[in-house]
């Protein structure tokens, strides 16, 4: 399946398959490693939440301050 072809599906059947390609995904030993870079951020992410300079907030509160 291309591009043109994915682009002729309505929004909820390009979802469906989406949803289903992850699925698939997930239940498989991953191939490819996080880079370096990735670990060294979620590091500093959490020692920012450990030394009280951020704190986690829902998804609520993130829509509330932007106004969604």
């Amino acid at each position: 399946m291309n591009i043109t072809e994915m682009s002729k599906m309505s929004k909820l059947e390009r979802l469906q398959i989406m949803e289903a390609l992850w699925d698939s995904l997930i239940h498989e030993t991953p191939e490819i490693e996080s880079p370096e870079w990735h670990r060294d951020i979620l590091a500093g992410r959490a020692k920012e939440i450990e030394e009280g300079k951020t704190a986690f907030i829902s998804a609520d509160e993130l829509r509330s301050k932007h106004g969604k």
